[in-house]
């Protein structure tokens, strides 16, 4: 779903940049007041696996593919707030490193999966886990909300380029719609299977989880987590389908897609996920993956050391007894 520069306008790029920096300065703005200090090396771990997660994309019908956005898992583990930073960094990474998405694109990319997906769809989480208690309940919000964030990324999307006068609404909105909700159900499956995952393994990581009587050490978990999700780059990522994914077959269904000649505004240094002069296209990509991860985990852990200064952390009394 991420947007390239030809696909856009410079009204549509200005609109969408506002929007983004509106929606991001007020993210960290809220993250600064109420993400707890304790859950701040989370923040290093969430950008390294979504990123390594997107690298992961998956086959679903008519010869195309999805990868997980994230955003509800990210929002789940520490607020929305702080997953709109993660995304947001993530894209930055994705964007700048390998051309995955224009720089002109950046903007609206942001305000698609970092600010609708994620607001978006930690609201339907918020609202649905309500009404069912306990981690049935969770699991079986986390799985709608994920889906439901899919489709509300897609259907801004769709805006976006009606805006930018590449297609029409009328075709847009059906066309990048119906294909995300096909995705969607992976980013349902996934988000809920990982929910599951950390809930009987680390349940700790969990927000809702009561304290224990030893401190659990979220630095730590951080470390081994962006090693994890090293390893699913490294490992994984040559797996990936090579199929494109939902805007990429819209656009070559409709005929608005990049052509050869096409080139991005700024060149990236490991353009398409390869790395350069690597001859294996498998090691090329895993080490591109490697690389990604890395940056995208320093980025995000850099800025939640914004958000909570180091000396806060440290000193925050301990949750009592």
């Amino acid at each position: 779903m991420h947007i390239p520069d030809v696909m856009m306008d410079a009204k549509t790029a200005v609109t969408t940049v506002a929007l983004s920096a509106a929606g991001l300065a007020l993210a960290l703005r809220q993250a600064r007041l109420h993400l707890p200090p304790r859950r701040v090396p989370l923040m290093g771990l969430a950008g390294a696996f979504v990123f390594a997660a997107q690298m992961l994309n998956f086959p679903v019908a008519a010869g195309t593919s999805g990868h997980l956005i994230g955003a509800v898992l990210c929002a789940i583990l520490l607020g929305p707030s702080a997953a709109v930073v993660v995304l947001t960094a993530v894209l930055i990474v994705q964007c700048l490193m390998f051309s995955d998405g224009g720089v002109t694109a950046l903007g609206a990319n942001v305000f698609n999966m970092a600010v609708v997906g994620t607001l978006g769809g930690y609201a339907v989480y918020y609202l649905v886990s309500r009404s069912f208690k306990g981690l049935r309940g969770q699991v079986m919000a986390a799985a709608f909300a994920g889906w439901c964030s899919t489709v509300l990324a897609a259907m801004a999307c769709a805006g976006e380029l009606a805006m930018a006068g590449t297609l029409p609404w009328s075709k847009a909105f059906p066309a990048m719609a119906g294909i995300h909700m096909l995705i969607g159900l992976g980013e349902g499956l996934i988000t809920a299977l990982a929910l599951v995952a950390i809930a009987r393994t680390r349940p700790e990581l969990l927000p809702e989880t009561h304290p224990t009587p030893t401190p659990f050490r979220y630095g730590v978990a951080a470390v081994y987590g962006a090693l994890i999700s090293l390893g699913m780059a490294i490992l994984l990522s040559p797996l990936a389908s090579p199929a494109p994914d939902g805007l990429e077959h819209v656009a070559d269904k409709l005929g608005f897609a990049e052509k050869p000649g096409d080139r991005p505004v700024l060149a990236a240094p490991i353009p398409d996920y390869k790395m350069p002069g690597v001859r294996s296209r498998t090691l090329a990509t895993s080490l591109a993956g490697a690389a990604g991860t890395a940056v995208a985990f320093v980025l995000a852990l850099i800025l939640s050391r914004v958000l909570v200064p180091r000396s806060q952390a440290i000193h925050t009394p301990a949750p009592s007894k």
